[in-house]
């Protein structure tokens, strides 16, 4: 089964507070636009590493690449 940008956003929606959330890709290659306030404070790797804690065993089964661009709303509104 191939994975879709839509399951992806729900898996990430339903793990972390997103006040923006964009996914896009072709069911190997994705990628994302996350805007949480759990990112405050956190280096860029600190936040992918939460991402990747949201999807879990998802990123060595489901999704072969997810390239991440990690804000805080401050930082989208800017």
């Amino acid at each position: 089964m191939t994975t879709t940008p839509e399951a992806i956003h729900g898996y990430i929606a339903a793990g972390l507070e997103c006040t923006h959330l964009e996914v896009e890709g072709d069911g190997q290659h994705f990628q994302a636009v996350i805007v949480s306030p759990a990112f405050a404070g956190k280096r860029p790797i600190q936040r992918h590493q939460i991402v990747y804690a949201v999807l879990g065993d998802r990123m060595r089964e489901e999704i072969h690449a997810l390239s991440m661009k990690t804000l805080t709303p401050e930082e989208y509104a800017a």
